[in-house]
C-alpha cells in the first residue's frame, strides 16, 4: 500500500484540525489544544509582510501557522521548551508544507537571546502562561500545566527575552489576563517595551473582561491607544460579528 506522507505525520491519539484558512494543525486533546486566545492574538497583531517573527512558547505552532494564513510576516520561528509539543508543531508545519516559511526550535524562553542572538527579530508574539503559583487549579497533565501556569517561565522571563531579541522599534504582541495588567505594564516598561495598544476581551457585553491583547514597542514613546472592547458572544453559542470576522467566517 502506498504511504500517505501527511497521514504519516499524525501520531496515535492525535487529530488534525482544519483552521478554515487553507492550513491545518495537529493536536493531541489529551495534552493541550489551542484556544480562542491564540486566534485573537493572530488577528490583533499588526505585522508587516517582510517581518521576521518569533513566537515564544509556540506550543503546537498554532500562532505562526495562523499568522502565515493571514499573510503576516516573511519568516516565522516558534520556540517551545516541551519536546513533544515542539515535535508536534514541526509536524504541523510539514503537514502544511510550510518548512520554508516557519521554523520550530525546541528551547527555553529564558535562553532565547542566547539561541537566536540579540536584536534578531522585528516582531515577537507570545501567549504565555497566565497563572502565578497556585492561581487556578494546577492541571494534572504536565503539558497543560506548563501551558497555563508559570511552571517553567514567568511573565518577566518572557518580556525580558522579548526585549533582548527584538530590534530597536520592534513590536511585541501578547495575550494575557486583565487581573495582571498592573504587573504587565510595570514589567514591559522595565524592559523598555512601551505599551502602545490595548484591547480588552469580554465573554459577554455585561461581564468582566477575561482577556487582554497588548502591543508594545521597543524604545517607543509613551502613548497608548485603548481600542474598542471585543465582545465574544451575542448570546450563548452565538459569536458576535467581530469574532466571526477574526475567524474569517463572514
Amino acid at each position: 500500500m502506498e504511504r500517505n506522507p501527511q497521514t504519516d505525520l499524525v501520531h496515535p491519539g492525535e487529530r488534525v484540525d482544519d483552521l478554515q484558512n487553507g492550513f491545518y494543525v495537529i493536536q493531541n486533546p489529551e495534552k493541550f489544544c489551542f484556544g480562542m486566545d491564540a486566534v485573537l492574538l493572530s488577528g490583533f497583531a499588526k505585522i508587516r509582510k517582510n517581518a521576521r517573527v518569533l513566537d515564544m512558547g509556540t506550543g503546537t505552532g498554532i500562532i505562526p501557522i495562523l499568522l502565515k494564513g493571514r499573510g503576516k510576516g516573511e519568516h516565522l520561528t516558534g520556540l517551545e521548551i516541551q519536546e513533544e509539543c515542539a515535535d508536534m508543531a514541526a509536524r504541523s508545519v510539514a503537514y502544511n508544507s510550510l518548512e520554508s516559511a516557519i521554523d520550530i526550535v525546541c528551547g527555553d524562553i529564558k535562553e532565547a537571546a542566547g539561541i537566536f542572538g540579540a536584536a534578531s527579530f522585528d516582531v515577537v508574539t507570545s501567549n504565555p502562561p497566565y497563572m502565578i503559583g497556585e492561581h487556578g487549579l494546577r492541571n494534572p497533565y504536565m503539558a497543560k500545566a506548563i501551558a497555563r501556569h508559570e511552571v517553567l517561565c514567568t511573565l518577566e522571563d518572557v518580556v525580558s527575552q522579548a526585549s533582548r531579541v527584538l530590534k530597536d522599534r520592534g513590536h511585541f504582541f501578547m495575550v494575557h489576563r486583565p487581573f495582571r495588567l498592573a504587573e504587565i505594564f510595570q514589567v514591559l516598561m522595565k524592559y523598555k517595551l512601551e505599551p502602545k495598544r490595548m484591547q480588552l476581551v469580554y465573554p459577554y457585553i455585561d461581564r468582566e473582561p477575561n482577556m487582554v491583547l497588548i502591543e508594545a514597542c521597543k524604545g517607543g514613546n509613551s502613548r497608548i491607544t485603548v481600542e474598542r472592547p471585543l465582545i465574544v458572544y451575542e448570546k450563548p453559542g452565538e459569536y458576535t460579528k467581530a469574532i466571526l470576522e477574526i475567524y474569517g467566517m463572514v
